[in-house]
């Protein structure tokens, strides 16, 4: 595995080209800040006429093109709209009105991996992928530090497309943490089954279960929020800051001995056949097949179950919880409003 750091890039070639920002969500914002605050002097944000993204942007002083015309201007097109947004913008706004031998850049490999994009032939085709939300990306940049993040090459033709993502990573933060060269193979494949099988998905049901576990047996609502979600985070923090080791040190004897003795029941054999599965679908393509699919009926199913999400009582009895415990918020990394 090959890590850069800062020394390792020539930030005078990202600062020598028009860039273009493609998006104004979380990474979206992080990175064109980041940028013009690392001294890329041309930088405009690429959004559609009525994004609630161009009023943001034109708050932190930034230039707004609609995509079309930033595509026309740009040398180096940064992709951070939603995938399943990306293969419309890149055929509607990109393809004809791309630079020869501009470069295309990707956050994320899903488009480019399974082929849902198919760039033109005279295009470089790189990703530069934070390890953490846009937010995080922004918030430890403000504070002298960033996040590691992922560099990976499609296609070279202009044969400086590697020197060109080093740079443009050390820009936004990365070369602070450090670059690791990687594919858009293993960034895409390893990034949604983490996504699904741990970050997201199984963290946030086994919180949910847990729960609903201890209400249903007749334990306050509020007591079951503290000892089943408040306190991942202290937890997560230490594994964060010293790995598994440094958190079991940390914690009683008796909470280091149920996690050896009750974890693995809840982590079973048929959980790990679970994740094989899971994994297959991501490697085969029905995963993004299936995402696509949704995104072709509207997201039906989708919504509804982010609307169910919304409505779970661990929602509610959390926004009271954490509404007496201001300090929570001071500093938050989202702002809806600004980003």
């Amino acid at each position: 595995m090959r890590v850069h750091y800062d020394r390792d890039a020539d930030l005078n070639l990202i600062k020598g080209k028009k860039v273009a920002v493609i998006g104004y969500g979380s990474q979206g914002h992080a990175h064109a800040l980041n940028l013009r605050d690392s001294g890329v002097k041309d930088i405009v944000v690429a959004l559609r006429k009525g994004s609630q993204g161009v009023k943001k942007a034109e708050n932190e002083k930034l230039k707004v093109l609609e995509v079309a015309e930033a595509a026309k201007w740009a040398d180096v097109m940064m992709m951070l709209t939603p995938d399943e947004l990306q293969g419309d913008i890149y055929r509607d706004h990109l393809h004809a009105n791309m630079k020869e031998g501009a470069a295309l850049m990707f956050a994320h490999g899903l488009n480019i991996h399974f082929k849902l994009i198919e760039p033109r032939p005279d295009l470089d085709v790189l990703m530069v992928a934070p390890e953490g939300p846009g937010h995080t990306v922004r918030s430890l940049f403000v504070g002298g530090g960033g996040v590691p993040m992922l560099l990976a090459i499609d296609r070279d033709v202009s044969e400086n497309a590697r020197d060109l993502g080093l740079a443009y990573a050390s820009a936004i933060g990365g070369g602070k943490a450090g670059i690791i060269e990687t594919t858009f193979k293993e960034e895409c494949e390893t990034d949604l089954f983490g996504e699904q099988t741990a970050l997201c998905g199984g963290l946030v049901e086994l919180i949910k279960a847990s729960y609903e576990t201890l209400v249903e047996a007749g334990y306050a609502p509020e007591m079951a929020y503290f000892e089943c979600l408040h306190e991942v985070k202290l937890i997560v923090d230490l594994i964060y800051q010293g790995g598994i080791g440094n958190m079991l040190y940390s914690i009683s004897n008796t909470a280091e001995y149920g996690s050896y003795t009750r974890g693995k029941r809840i982590i079973t054999l048929e959980t790990r056949a679970e994740m094989k599965k899971i994994l297959d679908e991501i490697q085969s393509g029905q995963f993004a097949r299936d995402w696509m699919l949704e995104n072709k009926v509207g997201q039906t199913s989708f919504k509804a179950t982010r609307a169910r999400n919304a409505a779970h009582p661990i929602e509610e009895v959390g926004a009271k919880l954490r509404a007496m415990m201001p300090f929570i918020t001071q500093n938050a990394l989202v702002d809806k409003t600004k980003n």
